[in-house]
């Protein structure tokens, strides 16, 4: 798991510096049912000094996700300045991570064992290995949404937002 998760992440994390990341979605699935119970968005915008020149896609919803399989690692542009502090931009993240933890109060139980799916959205001409795949989207029909925080970094924009499947649609 960690070295599949570390190949995600070195991809993510090339397409993060290059702005070609327009959101990151984590899939929680049944097993048993292979249906898809909960999924947390993260909407990705760069700002634009980042993204100019390395990237002339737009943020369009018609973009197939992508699903990891390899890492690659690209360049990471020294150009770009920080406007916020370190302290700053760890206390907006705490915040989150605090939301998501909490969210236990308001998400469902789920009832049979689960899988997850990482799906990254990129720009339609952003490199992407051979070894990834584009997936279906993976989306809850008849499901509730609540928008969490959000947080910036001087690079990036990120909100987030999880959607599920109401408890009473399921067999209990």
């Amino acid at each position: 798991l960690l070295g599949y998760l570390g190949n995600i992440m070195s991809q993510v994390r090339a397409w993060l510096m290059t702005g070609d990341v327009q959101k990151l979605v984590v899939v929680v699935a049944g097993i048993d049912s292979g249906e898809t119970l909960e999924r947390w968005q993260f909407n990705v915008s760069a700002d634009d000094d980042v993204a100019a020149g390395t990237n002339s896609g737009s943020n369009d919803e018609n973009n197939k996700p992508t699903l990891n399989l390899s890492s690659s690692v690209s360049a990471v542009s020294d150009k770009v300045k920080a406007k916020k502090s370190i302290k700053e931009i760890n206390n907006e993240i705490q915040a989150i991570i605090r939301q998501i933890t909490a969210s236990v109060t308001f998400l469902p139980l789920l009832s049979e064992p689960c899988s997850f799916d990482l799906l990254v959205y990129t720009h339609r001409d952003a490199t992407v290995p051979q070894k990834w795949h584009d997936s279906d989207p993976r989306y809850i029909m008849n499901s509730s949404e609540v928008k969490l925080r959000s947080f910036t970094t001087s690079i990036h924009k990120v909100d987030t937002m999880v959607t599920y499947k109401e408890a009473d649609e399921w067999e209990l």
